[in-house]
């Protein structure tokens, strides 16, 4: 569906994209992440044919982007393009005309989209009215009424109570049931974790690591992550290099990573003699991949 190869792209002498590559498949979603400043944004804003590579080769379906392209993109961006004082309905049809649908094509797509998006009893509410989430839903409701091949969603549920979000993330899967390719950029690796079928890491304007969760929970070689808490926390790190135990910090967190699954009782044996007054264990999740990737 969407191909890019060797993407750069430089502002001045600061240089943004260095060579990026990705490839999002036809019904998948692919998950973006990256640190403020990676590249992103301006990934994005050249997939919308907005700004103008300086060298790269990219494609969306089998076709170079270009402003014929832009029909089979819709984007839901980060802040809301909505009129306030139109309803629901109204934005929908407005977009729409702006995309040169007919009369009865409007018409038939502010239903669908409505309903996609589980806003048909507020398609006369002034969207002054909506919630925070049901202004998120309208939002990429725009980003479908002219039935894009690839819909863009930037950071979709920043800002959202834990209800709104799962509203939204609902309504992701169901873009997929649909058929439709979705790039999305979120800095909730959980978000991430639940959604994407690939994720791609971008650090210093490339790609750095690209696949499914699975295959990147290869490039920790643990079995699962323990946290210790710990008075003495120099003794937990001699005791656990002794054991073959690689240590990190996540936040104020000390952990460890265990090559192999241990028993509880196993893990507590393993700080024998040392004071420690909490133990917890996960299994290897995105964040731990990602603070390893984009902090090294």
């Amino acid at each position: 569906m969407l191909h890019i190869k060797r993407l750069s792209k430089s502002f001045g002498k600061r240089q943004v994209l260095q060579d990026l590559t990705l490839h999002v498949q036809l019904g998948e979603i692919y998950g973006l992440l990256g640190p403020n400043g990676a590249g992103k944004t301006t990934t994005i804003n050249i997939i919308c044919n907005l700004l103008k590579e300086d060298r790269g080769e990219i494609t969306l379906n089998k076709q170079p982007i270009s402003e014929a392209t832009k029909s089979l993109i819709g984007v839901a961006p980060q802040d809301n393009l909505l009129y306030n004082s139109l309803t629901c309905a109204e934005n929908l049809d407005f977009f729409a005309r702006i995309y040169g649908l007919s009369a009865q094509q409007r018409w038939e797509q502010v239903q669908v989209c409505l309903e996609a998006v589980n806003l048909v009893d507020r398609a006369k509410s002034p969207v002054e009215t909506l919630s925070g989430g049901m202004k998120r839903r309208l939002n990429i409701a725009v980003a479908l009424v002219h039935q894009p091949k690839l819909v863009i969603l930037d950071e979709p549920t920043t800002g959202l109570d834990i209800e709104a979000r799962y509203e939204v993330w609902e309504l992701i899967r169901n873009l997929k049931k649909q058929g439709i390719t979705v790039l999305l950029t979120t800095h909730l690796l959980d978000e991430a974790e639940r959604l994407c079928d690939k994720i791609g890491i971008i650090k210093g304007g490339r790609i750095v690591v690209e696949g499914s969760l699975s295959a990147l929970r290869e490039l920790i070689p643990a079995q699962e992550i323990v946290v210790v808490q710990t008075r003495d926390e120099e003794s937990a790190i001699a005791r656990a290099k002794q054991l073959g135990f690689t240590h990190r910090r996540y936040g104020n967190d000390l952990a460890f990573w265990l090559p192999k699954h241990l028993e509880l009782k196993e893990i507590i044996a393993c700080f024998d003699g040392i004071a420690v007054d909490a133990i917890a264990r996960s299994p290897v999740r995105l964040e731990h991949i990602y603070v390893e990737v984009t902090q090294g």
